[in-house]
């Protein structure tokens, strides 16, 4: 099943206590489309770069099966930007640079090659960009799942409470979850915001594994203990893309199928902090991946008599 991946692919520079980088590939979708690539063949990407974006990186993503056609290259302007301090506790961070650049004036546009995408993932940017890609598509998709942040509750809630309206699946931290719902209790925030439009929420909790709601349904994931945690940047849009990209594999959006879809998108996760950047997930082998599912299986197995 073909999956359509709309988000921002640009430039990140990080520093965390293990050391820092210059500038590498980053962005939301360029997590997400590396992550789903490890499950199905058929990713679509729809965003935007300028002129300084190197052919090496569009070929990386290509060399992952991903198709570019959607990518569209600004002559003469920069790609988006973002620069990063963690702390310590790997938990929170300073933003030291934004530069929108060319994604302040990002108009998707989605080939036709794209038309009859059976999943769309949408990926953290603004609420009017995600509807608008939404209503650009002739024919409504079999699961639309949508990330955001709290950036968008700030300064654009009319837009995304008009978006939430519009998805099946809704991604969000547990920050984010209280903030919108207004609740702190994450169960009765989860039957808000399912109120607001998703029929499907995921509550990610970070180090603390994650939720899934369903109306009175709930699945909760833990995230794998690790010895060291590298970098967190792109961490929860890895999950998401192991998430989409396992449930457009098996073409199963069953609550019983999203619950192996979680356990997917945290495995793809626990990868990508283990390295800066996307340097973990860009060459994983199969085998790998089954060890670490089975890790999480193996975490949360055993017999109990009642």
């Amino acid at each position: 099943m073909s999956l359509l991946v709309v988000g921002s692919v640009a430039f990140d520079a990080i520093e965390t206590p293990f050391g820092k980088t210059d500038k590498i590939i980053g962005g939301a979708a360029t997590y997400i489309s590396l992550s789903s690539s490890y499950f199905t063949k058929k990713v679509n990407l729809v965003a935007v770069v300028g002129e300084d974006f190197p052919a090496s990186d569009i070929q990386l993503l290509e060399s992952h099966g991903v198709n570019t056609e959607g990518l569209q290259i600004k002559k003469g302007e920069k790609s988006f930007f973002w620069s990063g301090r963690y702390h310590n506790d790997m938990n929170t961070r300073d933003t030291l640079v934004t530069e929108l650049n060319v994604l302040g004036t990002f108009d998707p546009i989605v080939p036709e090659a794209y038309q009859n995408c059976d999943y769309l993932m949408l990926g953290n940017l603004s609420p009017k960009v995600q509807s608008t890609v939404i209503g650009r598509l002739k024919k409504r998709p079999k699961l639309v799942v949508m990330d955001t942040m709290n950036f968008w509750m700030d300064i654009a809630m009319a837009d995304l409470n008009e978006t939430l309206t519009m998805v099946d699946v809704l991604s969000i931290n547990d920050e984010e979850a209280r903030q919108l719902s207004k609740e702190y209790s994450l169960v009765k925030a989860a039957k808000k915001i399912m109120e607001m439009g998703p029929k499907y929420l995921i509550i990610k909790k970070g180090e603390h594994g994650a939720l899934l709601f369903h109306k009175n349904q709930v699945f909760f994931a833990p995230a794998l203990p690790l010895e060291e945690v590298f970098d967190p940047t792109g961490a929860g849009d890895t999950f998401a893309g192991g998430f989409i990209g396992y449930l457009a594999s098996t073409n199963d959006i069953s609550f019983d199928n999203m619950k192996r879809a979680i356990i997917y998108g945290s495995a793809m996760a626990s990868f990508c902090v283990e390295k800066f950047g996307t340097e973990r997930i860009v060459n994983l082998s199969e085998k790998e991946l089954r060890a670490r599912v089975k890790q999480f299986v193996d975490l949360v197995q055993f017999e109990v008599t009642i």
